[in-house]
């Protein structure tokens, strides 16, 4: 079993990060179970959302603290939320990052950046940056294919036309940019 740990303010998108990524992993047949946290339950208060994958049913409920990949949504969080505590030799982390953002080093884990909320900005005009770090988490890793997300993409946003081609763009280029 893998497992993704996701750390964002509330209102980032990190919901919608686990669940497109989550059934990104249904079209690749792996079982997927995505889930958030929430501490104090208020826009912009660190929260966590989650995936846990594997090629056979997940029954696991819990949180998680041993994480295999790391998704990054706000940099800021990296030191009071402790990203990398608890990640094993051969973890590997997304990282949204901003203009001064410093990145720690971390032995045994391999740590991508990149400018999601810039490209977000650029390409949807505002910075939901979770279909940006997808498409980067599906490159980074290998455990989905591009087609799978942007399936998953079109699912989410199937109502909404406009959003759509923008989130498939925005796929592409978060997956090109690492």
């Amino acid at each position: 079993m893998k497992e993704v740990k996701i750390f964002a303010r509330a209102g980032q998108g990190a919901i919608t990060t686990a669940t497109i990524l989550g059934e990104s992993l249904f079209y690749e047949n792996k079982y997927a179970y995505a889930f958030p946290y929430f501490g104090a339950a208020r826009m912009g208060a660190p929260m966590n959302a989650f995936v846990r994958f594997d090629d056979k049913p997940v029954r696991l409920r819990s949180q998680i603290y041993n994480p295999d990949y790391i998704i990054v949504v706000d940099p800021t969080l990296i030191e009071s939320q402790k990203c990398f505590q608890n990640l094993g030799e051969g973890a590997k982390a997304i990282i949204a990052i901003r203009e001064k953002t410093i990145i720690p080093e971390f032995k045994g884990v391999e740590i991508k950046t990149l400018p999601a909320e810039k490209i977000a900005m650029d390409i949807i005009g505002k910075p939901f940056a979770n279909t940006i770090l997808v498409g980067a988490f599906a490159k980074v890793t290998g455990q989905i294919k591009l087609d799978s997300v942007l399936k998953a993409v079109e699912s989410k946003f199937k109502n909404k036309p406009k959003l759509l081609e923008k989130n498939l763009e925005a796929v592409k280029k978060g997956y090109e940019s690492v």
